[in-house]
C-alpha cells in the first residue's frame, strides 16, 4: 500500500472513534467506510514485468482511450493515453529501462481527463526516460477530481522497467509518447494494468519479439 492511504485513513479512524464514543456506531460509520475507501484506493499490488527485450509496459492501470500520431521536434511518435477511473490502482510505473533525463512539472487547469484538452491544458508532470536505445516519454495528467500529482524520482536517476515511480490521486490520464517505429500491442478500448501489460515494443534487432507476442492484457494480475 502507498502511504498516503494511512495518512487519509488514520485521521478518519480517530475521528471514527471519537464519534463512537461522544455519539454513536452508527454515526461513526460513515468516517470508517470512507477509511476503509482510502486504504483500498491507495492499494500497491504486486506485478509481473515482461523481461522481453524491447517490450513497453503500460505506465498506469486504466483504459486506453487514443492511439494517435503525434509530432515532437519534427520526429514522428504515437501517442497512448490511458485514462484511470476512481476504481483504478493509481501507482505509476516507468515504461522501460533507463535514465530519467527530464522531469518538466506544469500547473495547468483540472479539466475532465476524458477531455482531448487536459492533454495539454491540465496540471501535468512530464518524465523523459532514455534506456534500450529508445527514449520514452509519459506525462502525469491530473484529471477533474485528482488535486496531486506526485513523483518520487529525479534527473539522472536510473530505472527498471515496471518499476514504480510515483502516482496520481484520483481521477486521471497518463500519456505515453513512443517511437513511431514501436509495434503496439494494444487498441483503443483495452483496459491495461501498470507494469504487467505489454503496450507493444521496439524494433530489436535479431528478434521476432512484438510478431508472436500475445495480446497485452495477457499475463497481468
Amino acid at each position: 500500500m502507498v502511504r498516503d492511504g494511512y495518512f487519509y485513513a488514520i485521521p478518519l479512524i480517530a475521528a471514527g472513534l471519537l464519534i463512537g464514543w461522544v455519539g454513536s456506531v452508527s454515526l461513526a460509520l460513515p468516517a470508517f467506510l470512507l477509511a476503509l475507501f482510502f486504504l483500498w484506493f491507495f492499494r500497491d499490488p504486486e506485478r509481473t514485468i515482461s523481461a522481453a527485450p524491447g517490450a513497453i509496459v503500460s505506465p498506469a492501470d486504466g483504459k486506453v482511450t487514443d492511439i494517435s500520431p503525434f509530432m515532437v521536434n519534427g520526429v514522428r511518435r504515437t501517442r497512448i493515453s490511458i485514462f484511470l477511473n476512481v476504481f483504478n490502482v493509481h501507482v505509476n510505473r516507468s515504461p522501460i529501462s533507463g535514465v530519467i533525463r527530464n522531469v518538466a512539472y506544469k500547473k495547468g487547469q483540472y479539466l475532465n481527463a476524458m477531455n482531448p484538452a487536459s492533454a495539454e491544458m491540465n496540471e501535468q508532470n512530464a518524465v523523459t526516460v532514455e534506456g534500450e536505445g529508445q527514449t520514452v516519454e509519459f506525462k502525469q495528467i491530473a484529471g477533474l477530481l485528482a488535486r496531486r500529482i506526485v513523483f518520487n524520482k529525479k534527473i539522472g536517476d536510473q530505472v527498471q522497467r515496471g518499476e514504480r515511480v510515483g502516482l496520481i490521486k484520483f481521477g486521471s490520464r497518463v500519456d505515453i509518447l513512443v517511437d513511431a517505429s514501436a509495434n503496439l500491442e494494444i487498441k483503443v478500448g483495452d483496459h491495461v494494468k501498470g507494469g504487467s501489460s505489454v503496450l507493444g515494443y521496439f524494433p530489436v534487432a535479431g528478434s521476432l519479439t512484438g510478431k508472436t507476442s500475445g495480446h497485452a492484457g495477457q499475463g497481468a494480475r
